[in-house]
């Protein structure tokens, strides 16, 4: 990897996390002068600079130098870009707006039918719709602003492919489809498709990987799409930030995501042009990933309140939604010592996980269940097994 590569790597870092150069010479005991040079490709990137900016942005020094074709390397090099200029036009049949409405509306259709229809189920009806927009852009022939639409509708069904492959389980796909997506809407010159694409990624790689990489690639993504995206999304991605941090344990970084997004859905205003994947986000989803997120940092109470009555009235139509949420209302009963609560709440997630056909459902099940076996094992040892004294019962630890 070329110095140039490096450097830009730490930039990047630096600015996904909100340091300005001075402030973080200030963090790092390096002069401003010295890093800037670094970050310029100017100035070898030796062991002490890496050191000191993994001790500053509080990650490890192998997060900030990823190798070619990891998603943090293309988010780096993202951020850094300008968007490429839309002159070339593909050879072919002539594409014109008609085609490209009716794929924007076939999108927005199999982003409903999402909220119904498992991954294992939808996964392959959006690959093959993906795969027929690829078709189009890479073989017909095209307007620049028809051509700019096409490439968007690649990038918004990459989005929802990314996450009907991850439900299905099918992670490495998902992957390969965000980072394919991510690389139509920056061609397509949409800033904040680019970021929820990444976002996304992010959100994957907090619940099956390392969070640390996954809270570096949301602030990126939140970062690379703010200046041209409206609240909402703003809000959304980050979401992400917060759910990385309370995954990686960072109580303060989680607080301070969630009072951020408190603030950006607040500024909301109507007329503001909003993308349609956004549409499900509204305060009881807030309050969710605010539930969520305090479950994993080990506030049982605080997820339990908010949850309860998002809970009771959540739409109908989105049951695997339901489940996966009652699964973290499930948890925090655990958590809170309620094993007969958390029982019959788990025991009805796993009813509902039967014919939903979402490994990400499956997988909180399972999850859920060590915790309560966990908790079990925890309160039979001894004398009398757990409901046969008065002393309250263990409370498993928090992750």
């Amino acid at each position: 990897m070329s110095e140039q590569t490096t450097g830009s790597a730490l930039r990047a870092a630096r600015e996904a996390a909100g340091f300005g150069l001075r402030e973080f010479a200030r963090q790092t005991h390096w002069s401003a002068a010295y890093l800037s040079q670094v970050e310029r490709g100017q100035r070898p990137v030796g062991n002490e600079i890496r050191q000191a900016y993994a001790d500053a942005l509080g990650t490890d020094p192998d997060v900030l130098m990823p190798p070619p074709g990891d998603p943090l390397r293309i988010a780096h090099e993202w951020l850094l870009s300008d968007p490429p200029p839309h002159e070339h036009m593909a050879a072919g049949r002539r594409v014109g707006s008609s085609l490209a409405a009716e794929m924007e509306r076939r999108v927005v259709e199999l982003r409903r039918l999402d909220d119904a229809v498992g991954g294992s189920t939808l996964h392959s009806v959006v690959r093959c719709d993906l795969d027929a927009a690829r078709a189009v852009v890479r073989d017909g022939s095209h307007s620049s602003p028809v051509r700019r639409r096409l490439l968007r509708v690649v990038g918004e069904l990459a989005q929802l492919g990314g996450w009907v492959y991850a439900d299905a389980g099918r992670y490495h796909q998902a992957q390969r489809i965000y980072l394919d997506g991510m690389a139509a809407a920056t061609e397509a010159g949409d800033r904040p498709l680019a970021g929820q694409l990444l976002s996304t990624l992010s959100y994957q790689t907090a619940n099956i990987a390392d969070p640390r990489n996954a809270a570096l690639l949301a602030r990126t993504a939140l970062r690379g799409a703010s200046a041209d995206a409206p609240p909402v999304v703003c809000a959304l991605l980050g979401e992400r930030v917060a759910w990385a941090a309370a995954k990686a344990g960072d109580v303060e970084a989680a607080r301070r995501a969630l009072d951020a997004v408190d603030d950006e859905y607040d500024r909301r205003r109507p007329g503001d042009d909003e993308p349609d994947w956004t549409y499900w986000l509204n305060r009881d989803e807030i309050d969710v990933m605010r539930a969520r997120s305090a479950v994993e940092l080990g506030d049982a109470a605080t997820a339990e309140a908010l949850l309860s009555p998002v809970l009771a009235r959540f739409p109908a139509e989105r049951k695997r939604e339901a489940a996966l949420y009652r699964s973290w209302l499930a948890e925090a009963y655990a958590r809170g010592g309620q094993q007969i609560a958390a029982r019959e709440t788990l025991e009805r997630v796993r009813v509902d996980a039967a014919d939903l056909g979402s490994a990400r459902l499956e997988y909180r099940v399972h999850e859920v269940e060590k915790i309560l076996t966990g908790i079990l094992d925890r309160a039979t040892i001894g004398s009398a097994p757990y409901g046969t004294t008065n002393e309250s019962p263990p409370v498993f630890p928090p992750r």
